[in-house]
């Protein structure tokens, strides 16, 4: 029914489709499912330039990964954000040693959901499944008119469309065309290998519904302890930013703190605006100080690396 789009598609691909990512010219299982999840909330040019090539020369394998400590892997993980993203890969590196190719067990494994699991299954082992990523989801939406679908009825219609014969290349160029092609604003249907079956055309931006966003600011207080001119940071163990080493955070400062700054990190549900404190300790009331030398190598979050930045402004200008 589609041989024809599905042509179109390939032929797109391959003069415009990005064909020299790394993870598009391997085979390994375990490099395509790092990039999946990197990928998960991160810009293409981000993971490229920054995280990926570095990520398999520390870890090159599965097993390279399960045997290194969780700190080494969140530190290589360091700023790149969703660290649940880092721990679920690790976990499940010590649960496999090679990634099955079925989609109900690959979903089993910790952080691999539908979508995931389908990445995989088309991309490691080029069984004829579709993807489901944002990009897709617009095109699928646009195709059919549908302005606030259920994901059951999007899955159905991506079944339906997907290449069989190619479903690597098929779904690489979907994406493609959702990030290069089907904008969210002012897309460019012209140019559109899919505009021949296209029902949306005519108003593209109106799907799917566009969801309104309000996000909230949180407020902090962070209390820097020092002793000895080290700084006193802990583990987090919390759900959020759980394993990364972090400032503590406090509802009032230490009545003899001094006031050192604001710093503001904006998340993607939300900002964070933090008041930051210093507090001189006669005697250690903490376990964990550490040298500037020795945070840095530590994993710790972006907003906590604006705190130290901070701090060491203060020390050149005190």
């Amino acid at each position: 029914m589609y041989r024809k789009t599905h042509q179109t598609i390939q032929d797109w691909y391959l003069e415009n489709g990005r064909l020299d990512l790394p993870w598009r010219n391997t085979d390994e299982a375990y490099y395509i499912y790092l990039s999946e999840v990197m990928l998960q909330q991160t810009q293409v040019k981000t993971v490229l330039e920054r995280y990926y090539i570095p990520f398999i020369e520390r870890f090159p394998t599965l097993k390279n990964l399960a045997e290194a400590p969780l700190d080494d892997v969140l530190k290589m993980w360091e700023g790149l954000g969703y660290y649940n993203r880092a721990k679920n890969l690790h976990r499940t590196a010590t649960l496999v040693e090679t990634l099955p190719s079925n989609i109900e067990e690959l979903i089993k494994l910790p952080g691999i959901g539908k979508n995931t699991a389908h990445a995989l299954a088309a991309f490691a082992f080029n069984q004829p499944v579709p993807i489901m990523e944002a990009n897709v989801k617009r095109i699928l939406c646009r195709l059919h008119r549908l302005i606030t679908p259920t994901e059951k009825r999007l899955w159905e219609i991506a079944y339906d469309l997907v290449d069989k014969v190619n479903p690597f290349d098929y779904n690489q160029a979907m994406m493609d065309i959702g990030a290069t092609v089907c904008l969210p604003r002012n897309p460019k249907c012209g140019a559109c290998p899919l505009s021949d079956i296209c029902k949306g055309k005519e108003d593209p931006e109106r799907y799917p519904a566009k969801k309104k966003r309000v996000v909230p600011t949180r407020e902090q207080n962070i209390l820097v302890r020092i002793y000895e001119g080290k700084l006193s940071l802990t583990q987090r163990e919390g759900k959020f930013l759980h394993g990364l080493w972090g400032f503590e955070s406090v509802e009032i400062p230490e009545c003899a703190s001094e006031y050192l700054g604001e710093v503001t990190h904006a998340y993607t549900h939300f900002k964070l605006n933090c008041k930051v404190y210093l507090y001189y300790e006669n005697a250690p009331e903490q376990t964990d100080y550490f040298s500037e030398d020795e945070i840095q190598k530590l994993a710790i979050s972006k907003v906590d690396e604006k705190i130290v930045n901070l701090y060491n402004s203060f020390l050149k200008y005190d």
